[in-house]
């Protein structure tokens, strides 16, 4: 007859491999579903850098509408933060977006996807075009499509503009500093990296006036 002592041991034995293996499952789970979002994330910027034309601005719509729309991984506000943050960084707006779009998607591996996929599309094509490009540059079919295709880019900017603008413009105080910074980039032709820094420093005086308001 066995000794209960044994039984209880056995069966110990049974729930902690159980509860093993529930944990490597869960683990290979989440790691099955990073992987996929890293490749989802890749194959999207990929798309993005194949098919968007006039800038990084026009990215950003791209990024607002897949992103924040429809899958609603950001919010508006969240990409208005990485898009003020990617401009005033060194180097290109748009990669400097998409790295801390990806990293906060997936992590690093999600910042790498997301760079590879939208640089890759643009560097392929150009070393076409300059292969080709004397063949091509005054080509009368070629000139017109690609004043159609700046037209159109022209609405799709402007969307989303006014989609980050709501986001963005929660007060008065909002639409003052926003004012102040055109004017400071439009007229004064002030470094947009001052321009956003004065825009922070703002903020943070207002939030301090209103602080030590509601303490009083």
């Amino acid at each position: 007859m066995t000794h209960p002592k044994n039984i209880f041991n056995s069966n110990l034995k049974n729930v902690c491999r159980k509860l093993e293996i529930g944990r490597l499952c869960r683990k290979a789970g989440l790691f099955c579903m990073k992987e996929n979002r890293v490749l989802s994330i890749f194959i999207m910027f990929l798309k993005i850098g194949c098919f968007t034309f006039g800038g990084g601005w026009s990215i950003i719509a791209q990024i607002q509408k897949e992103y924040v729309e429809k899958r609603h991984w950001i919010t508006d506000e969240e990409l208005l933060d990485f898009s003020s943050v990617g401009k005033s960084s060194p180097g290109l707006m748009i990669g400097n977006v998409s790295v801390i779009f990806g990293y906060h998607a997936a992590g690093i591996p999600g910042a790498l996807a997301a760079l590879l996929g939208i640089t890759l599309p643009p560097i392929v094509i150009m070393l076409g075009v300059v292969v080709i490009y004397d063949l091509m540059k005054d080509n009368l079919y070629v000139a017109r499509a690609m004043t159609g295709v700046r037209a159109a880019v022209v609405p799709i900017i402007f969307s989303a503009l006014l989609k980050l603008f709501k986001a963005g413009m929660r007060d008065a105080c909002c639409y003052i500093i926003a004012i102040c910074a055109f004017c400071l980039c439009f007229f004064g032709r002030v470094n947009n990296v001052i321009v956003v820094l004065l825009g922070a420093f703002a903020g943070l005086m207002i939030q301090e006036g209103r602080s030590r308001r509601d303490l009083s």
